[in-house]
């Protein structure tokens, strides 16, 4: 069950984006949250990261939106649909590119002179149809680590695996 505020929070918040954009029958609501260990990964801290992440957001191209983008003071989280069609579990590409890109744009930012330097832990979270909160580190990345896309889409699709 849902243990305090927070996880109820989370639970509205994908209540919300899957009232916005409902699922197909094949698809299961995930927050895919790019967050720090400790500090902070917002705009006020991050510009320059953000100044990026702006870019690949303005860049994608119209319907490529079966995601909401949210910003956090701990980092930004997308919300997503994991597709389990034909027994191939998948994240939509454009989900995946922009959950490398921010990962990206926040070690571009760092060189660039933003000064949080905390490392980043890539998370799946999701909630059960009982209400049950569930949350699974993939990866843990210090800010100077390079993450190819594949490497990511892998993370992920093997935790959502796990949770289907």
């Amino acid at each position: 069950m849902m243990n305090g505020p927070w996880e109820q929070t989370f639970c509205k918040r994908m209540s919300d984006f899957a009232f916005l954009r409902p699922a197909m029958p094949d698809e299961v609501p995930v927050s895919i949250k790019v967050g720090v260990t400790s500090g902070c990964f917002h705009r006020e801290h991050s510009p320059q990261a953000y100044a990026l992440i702006d870019q690949q957001l303005a860049a994608l191209e119209p319907g490529e939106d079966a995601f909401a983008f949210e910003e956090h003071e701990s980092g930004p989280e997308v919300l997503a649909y994991v597709s389990l069609a034909g027994g191939i579990l998948g994240f939509a590409a454009s989900v995946i590119a922009l959950v490398t890109a921010i990962v990206q744009s926040r070690a571009a930012g760092i060189q660039k002179g933003d000064h949080p330097r905390d490392p980043l832990r890539l998370k799946i979270r999701r909630t059960r149809r009982n209400g049950e909160f569930e949350e699974e580190v993939v990866l843990e990345l210090d800010w100077h680590d390079s993450v190819a896309q594949d490497q990511v889409e892998a993370a992920l699709t093997v935790a959502a695996m796990k949770g289907t």
